[in-house]
């Protein structure tokens, strides 16, 4: 396969993952505003599990480990493939989480 022809092929995968995450922000925030749980009722933070980090309903998954797979590419699809105990409610609950706590972060002066 030439150069170009794999440079091709990467921005394809790159703009097809780019649209999946976008299409998934949409469903977020439309869930957001209809029917979707508030995240409190699925993120937990207990000093016991991962050392009060912020996980899904007490489990040893954590937000960060969440975004961590979204920002590496992989689609939710594959996140709920191999981690059969998660829901794609339980993965809009860790992205509302950390939305809230940007939107909350005051910037020093």
């Amino acid at each position: 396969m030439c150069h170009q022809t794999q440079t091709k092929a990467k921005t394809y995968i790159l703009l097809s993952n780019l649209l999946s995450i976008l299409d998934f922000l949409t469903e977020i925030i439309y869930c957001t505003l209809v029917v979707m749980k508030h995240y409190s009722e699925i993120i937990t933070i207990d000093s016991k599990v991962r050392f009060g980090k912020p996980c899904i309903r007490g489990m040893r998954i954590s937000v960060y480990d969440i975004l961590g797979w979204l920002a590496s590419g992989m689609l939710i699809n594959e996140i709920l493939a191999d981690y059969l105990e998660l829901t794609e409610e339980d993965i809009k609950a860790a992205l509302y989480y950390a939305a809230d706590k940007e939107h909350k972060i005051r910037i020093a002066s």
